[in-house]
């Protein structure tokens, strides 16, 4: 079973800067492609960013493009969302997501294990 756990959430002034981690276990991390959604209160979970296996391809949400990178070190079971210019209306959970196939998918429902989450809150 994988298991996946996010890391690295907090409050942020509008402007700043997280990096979040998601550490992977049990699993075969170097073949998966993974990605992070976020959910803020009341709304729909939504794609973020993702990478495939390799680390060759990245795939990012609109709003965040040139803001954030998403990275990943196989040799560690991790990825990680460096969060750039924070927005206020950014506040959300922050979610780790698994892909088994490999590619990177922008759709939550094409992901295959899931972490807990982390709180990221940016204040105006």
């Amino acid at each position: 079973q994988v298991q996946l756990v996010e890391s690295g959430g907090g409050l942020v002034q509008a402007g700043g800067s997280l990096r979040l981690s998601c550490a992977a276990s049990g699993g075969a991390f170097s073949s998966y492609a993974m990605g992070w959604f976020r959910q803020a209160p009341g709304r729909v979970r939504e794609f973020v960013a993702g990478i495939n296996w390799r680390g060759s391809r990245t795939a990012y949400e609109d709003s965040v493009k040139g803001r954030f990178t998403i990275s990943r070190d196989d040799a560690k079971n991790t990825v990680y969302l460096q969060m750039n210019s924070l927005k206020s209306e950014e506040t959300a959970v922050y979610y780790c997501a698994a892909e088994t196939g490999g590619f990177v998918a922008v759709v939550a429902a094409n992901y295959d294990y899931w972490g807990q989450g982390t709180q990221v809150t940016v204040s105006s």
